[in-house]
This record gives structure tokens, C-alpha cells and sequence, in this order.
């Protein structure tokens, strides 16, 4: 069984930054794609930052330049680094796995509060 737990978040300061940590279990990293999405109050969950296909990344416009995110298979984790944080990135941040093997099988974490202060 596929779990995803994420950690990292909490409250900083406009300017500030953040790294959040999802951890993969029951399965090796390197058999999925890997990305982070976030939720804010009233909006649909969007993508932040993926990995795709031969090991292209995608970035919403709105962090491209601030975010980064990384993995490290040997510790079955992915990463995102958070810089120049403001108040519209505070929301829930989801880690989610799509399997290379079967792209219809995808897994959430169970998400992980930011909270921007200005």
C-alpha cells in the first residue's frame, strides 16, 4: 500500500521560506511521477510543481522562479523549496504520486498547512 506523508509546513513571514518533505512508503520513488499541489480556501486544488515524462518539470507561472522541487530516490523523498513566500501561497500543499506503470493509479498525502503572514 502507496502512503505519502508530507511535512514542512507552517507559518513564516512575506519573504520568507519554507521546505516541504513528502516521504513515499510501500513503493520505490523512482516508479512514480511526483508533484505538489496546493488548495487554498475556495479554490480547486491546483498543480505547483511536477515531474513529468523523461524527466521534465512543470511549474505553475504564479512560483515559477520562487519554487523548486526535487526528489532523492535513495530516500524515497520529494522536496519543495519555497522562496519569496507571499500571503496567495498559503493553502494546503498535497504531495501526489502518479504511477509510471499504471497512470491511472495516483496517491494523495494527507497535506500539509503553509500559512503566509504579511
Amino acid at each position: 500500500q502507496v502512503q505519502l506523508v508530507e511535512s514542512g509546513g507552517g507559518l513564516v513571514q512575506a519573504g520568507g521560506s519554507l521546505r516541504l518533505s513528502c516521504v513515499l512508503s510501500g513503493s520505490a520513488l523512482s516508479w512514480f511521477h511526483m508533484g505538489w499541489y496546493r488548495q487554498a480556501p475556495g479554490n480547486q486544488r491546483e498543480l505547483v510543481a511536477g515531474y513529468g515524462s523523461g524527466g521534465s518539470v512543470d511549474y505553475a507561472a504564479s512560483v515559477e522562479g520562487r519554487f523548486t522541487i526535487s526528489r532523492d530516490n535513495a530516500k524515497n523523498t520529494v522536496y519543495l523549496q519555497m522562496n519569496g513566500l507571499n500571503s496567495e501561497d498559503t493553502a494546503v500543499y498535497y504531495c501526489n504520486a502518479r504511477s509510471k506503470l499504471v497512470p491511472t493509479a495516483r496517491y494523495w498525502g494527507q497535506g500539509t498547512q503553509v500559512t503566509v503572514s504579511s
